[in-house]
């Protein structure tokens, strides 16, 4: 399956196809998804570069000079600072995160890989994501691009959604399907 074959749909979807294509032409699509991978990570994990990228408030050009600052600190590709930038001109940082989902989705195809989200109450290490990774793949029988996600209200165990199927082993749904059983009961 190639990236054309695949559809990513909306503002995020003709973005990520728009820096798809010119990574493909650049002959960059590992550097842009390892850049994008950078950005989505410090993006979770700062809470004032989320407020940023979010707010109706700021206007566009404070945007677009506050991520260039943050893009060049963190030494990203030119590609991508040139694409973000353009994303914030536009006013489009809102979707920021869709956007590299998006990509991640394309570059999958391309490559000829599923894409996993799994979900789980805590950061998984590099071992717990080769293992999970492992596993699927096993179980579907193709190679497998896992893209990985923290919710702490799932208590403990994996959330795991793969194209339109879903297996949730985490304890979050487990209370709740024991507090229903419970009820039944009396």
């Amino acid at each position: 399956m190639s990236a054309e074959n695949i559809t990513v749909s909306g503002i995020a979807g003709r973005y990520a196809t728009a820096l798809f294509d010119l990574a493909v032409s650049a002959k960059q699509l590992d550097d842009v998804a390892d850049d994008l991978a950078t950005i989505k990570s410090m993006m979770d994990e700062n809470a004032d570069l989320a407020r940023l990228v979010k707010s109706p408030v700021i206007s566009r050009d404070d945007q677009a000079r506050a991520m260039g600052a943050v893009l060049e600190k963190l030494g990203v590709s030119d590609l991508v600072r040139r694409f973000i930038g353009t994303v914030a001109k536009n006013r489009r940082l809102f979707a920021l995160s869709d956007m590299i989902a998006a990509y991640g989705q394309l570059l999958a195809a391309e490559r000829g890989e599923v894409v996993a989200r799994v979900t789980s109450a805590k950061k998984l290490t590099k071992s717990q994501l080769d293992a999970v990774s492992a596993a699927l793949k096993s179980a579907i029988g193709s190679d497998v691009s896992l893209e990985s996600d923290v919710d702490e209200s799932l208590i403990g165990g994996l959330v795991i959604k793969v194209g339109s199927r879903m297996v949730d082993s985490s304890i979050r749904t487990k209370l709740q399907n024991l507090k229903f059983a419970m009820k039944g009961v009396g």
